[in-house]
């Protein structure tokens, strides 16, 4: 008898732009509004307001950002020197990723993206 597979327990879905409009990723207040508009884009609920900050050091220096969703987190960390943003959305909840994906590429201007959708818990 073939035992059964579990069924996931979160989705993670990792955005990769490349060529992203350099303003955009200097904008701290505007990171804040991708975050949210991400969550009703998706069908998160926000926990909270997102956490942004900038920080590091030469060429590693730029802005990061954490939304807590009512089913775990999206994180967004972005290079200005290289016009790119790396985007995690984790959650417990599934979600459509291509929505995830097109809004993330449209909201930043990327020329490029690729992603990788994990299923966690299995």
């Amino acid at each position: 008898m073939k035992k059964e597979e579990p069924e996931p327990w979160g989705q993670l879905t990792a955005i990769d732009l490349h060529h992203c409009d350099k303003e955009l990723l200097l904008n701290e207040n505007k990171l804040s509004k991708f975050s949210l508009a991400l969550c009703k884009k998706i069908g998160m609920k926000p926990h909270g307001k997102p956490i942004v900050d900038r920080f590091g050091k030469d060429n590693l220096y730029g802005y990061s950002m954490m939304q807590f969703i009512e089913t775990s987190t999206i994180t967004v960390h972005l290079d200005d020197n290289g016009n790119r943003a790396f985007i995690d959305v984790f959650s417990c909840k599934k979600f459509d990723e291509k929505i995830a994906i097109d809004f993330a590429k449209e909201f930043f201007k990327a020329n490029k993206a690729k992603h990788q959708t994990l299923y966690r818990g299995c």
